[in-house]
């Protein structure tokens, strides 16, 4: 819950004074000991905490996870595993686990989504990356245009989809291989394009290296670049840009 769900409730009078005032006099965070969990993060920026599941040990992640959900009333995870899933399902059953993105996550119902993000995959190989920027992406409000396999090596793919690509208030562009697609769509949009290199390639890709040179080298203008495989730091961002393109 945030400061304006607490503050509508108590305008409704489904809160009381002393319980509002005990939520606003509550610490910005939430000790766990092994984790502080950032309970103020909505109401600074915007966007709840989400959790980084890999490479956390079981007990932690199930505690997190349960613990946010109660604060929250949902929560995201990313890069997870179908283990890592069953383990939280067994305490919150209404648990959903996408096996492409490696996205588990718990959502309001009644969640209203606006705006457009155009996400743009130069092949199916970089579909899960673009799932995991998707999903993200609607989790935080937006909607969003899938726009799969349309690389480089066939552009006639990606203009017949251009009319909906330049309709978008932001643009991610995921490309492996050599990473052109961010660079020939910055060319096309007069939106902000924001560029993932994946590690999809042969040897010479080096694990998405080339992809990332090749877009932090871009001629085009109004290109950003993330991190390698960072879809979920993709996702985050053009939901920031469509909400300043929906105001």
């Amino acid at each position: 819950m945030d400061t304006r769900e607490v503050l509508e409730q108590l305008k409704a009078g489904s809160m009381t004074v002393e319980e509002a005032e005990g939520y606003l006099r509550r610490q910005p965070f939430e000790e766990l000991g092994y984790a502080k969990l950032d309970t103020h993060r909505q109401t600074r920026s915007g966007f709840p905490e989400v959790v980084f599941c890999a490479g956390k040990a079981d007990e932690h992640l199930v505690n997190i996870f349960q613990h946010l959900y109660q604060d929250q009333g949902e929560v995201l995870g990313t890069r997870a595993s179908e283990e890592q899933y069953h383990l939280i399902r067994e305490k919150l059953p209404q648990t959903e686990y996408d096996p492409i993105s490696h996205i588990m996550r718990i959502e309001k119902q009644d969640k209203k989504r606006s705006g457009r993000i155009a996400v743009c995959t130069a092949g199916t190989a970089d579909i899960p990356v673009a799932e995991e920027a998707a999903q993200t992406a609607e989790y935080f409000g937006s909607n969003v245009e899938r726009i799969y396999d349309v690389g480089v090596s066939g552009l006639h793919r990606l203009l017949a989809r251009l009319e909906v690509i330049q309709s978008a208030n932001c643009v991610i562009a995921i490309a492996g291989m050599e990473g052109a697609l961010a660079s020939v769509i910055g060319g096309l949009v007069d939106k902000p394009v924001i560029a993932v290199p994946t590690s999809v390639g042969y040897g010479a890709n080096l694990g998405g290296l080339s992809a990332l040179l090749t877009m932090i080298n871009s001629c085009a203008n109004g290109v950003a670049v993330v991190n390698i495989d960072n879809g979920y730091g993709a996702g985050y961002m053009a939901t920031q840009i469509n909400r300043l393109g929906e105001k």
